[in-house]
């Protein structure tokens, strides 16, 4: 039983990680109907510019992580200007959308393994908090672990005020619900698009920063299986919701780690795969996804 509990934590922990990811492909896809596939290697980069911070730059770890937030948040609204937006204007079909999306995603990756930039190396992250341990009911429960789950819980809060509590995130809720209309009541809609992935590059980039501390080992090609089980996740649990963001990645995270624990790591992305394949047979719309009429 205790070995359970500890891999339970340890499947919090993975899918916490993940959830952030997550949001910032739900967040996308509620505004304008895009699946970003480059979002995970805005994750591989916030992770390098949080370890660079550190390493190079002698920041500490936090401000570490704030520079990374605040490169990604640029390279985010960077994507959509050069990207997107281009299509957008000249109403261009989703699938051409689509095909960009995987461009912009391998353009990241093999630029930034380009030597002069980050390279194509393995690099090992130092450790950035003392190793603190406690024993509660038999369970070990690691500093690195509390340090995720409350950082992402705080997160993901924050996130649910910005959206539902202040003006940009009631003009974000204009803009998916109908974009023509919340342009016609005067709301800057490109401006609200760029905010909208500035937010979710940024969330990326701490899920970044604390994937580096927990598993510490960083490579250019790092965001290529967390960006698609985070966007797994976030079809699992209704793409578009935030809340089913959290809890698709949860399930993911419990799923990936129980089956390594106690079937095989060879099958622990197929079972997590076919779970999402199963969830989606019975229930299209996601564990909390709402049926809606699709817009032309």
């Amino acid at each position: 039983m205790e070995h359970l509990l500890e891999q339970t934590l340890n499947g919090l922990q993975l899918g916490f990680v993940y959830a952030l990811i997550a949001v910032g492909y739900t967040m996308v896809y509620g505004i304008i109907k895009l699946i970003n596939f480059a979002h995970g290697d805005v994750f591989m980069v916030g992770a390098f510019l949080a370890y660079f911070g550190f390493t190079s730059w002698g920041l500490p770890w936090p401000v570490a992580v704030l520079v990374s937030m605040a490169g990604c948040a640029v390279l985010g609204v960077g994507i959509e200007r050069l990207a997107y937006r281009p299509l957008r204007a000249r109403g261009a079909p989703r699938i051409a959308a689509l095909i960009t999306a995987i461009g912009v995603s391998l353009f990241i990756e093999y630029f930034t393994s380009l030597n002069f930039v980050f390279g194509s190396d393995y690099r090992n992250v130092p450790r950035v908090l003392p190793d603190r341990r406690w024993e509660l009911g038999g369970i070990t429960v690691t500093n690195v672990q509390l340090l995720v789950l409350v950082t992402v819980l705080v997160l993901v809060a924050s996130l649910q005020f910005v959206v539902y509590r202040t003006r940009v995130g009631k003009a974000m809720r204009a803009v998916a619900q109908d974009t023509d209309a919340a342009r016609l009541m005067g709301i800057d809609v490109d401006r609200i698009i760029a905010c909208t992935f500035a937010l979710g590059s940024a969330l990326a980039a701490v899920a970044g920063a604390l994937f580096a501390v927990a598993y510490p080992q960083i490579h250019p090609f790092m965001g290529i299986m967390p960006g698609l089980k985070a966007f797994t996740a976030a079809v699992l649990g209704g793409i578009g919701s935030i809340p089913g963001a959290l809890l698709g990645a949860l399930v993911m995270g419990q799923v990936e780690v129980l089956t390594a624990a106690y079937v095989t790591t060879d099958f622990r992305d197929a079972i997590a795969f076919a779970l999402l394949i199963l969830v989606l047979l019975l229930r299209p719309t996601g564990l909390l996804g709402k049926t809606a009429p699709e817009k032309v």
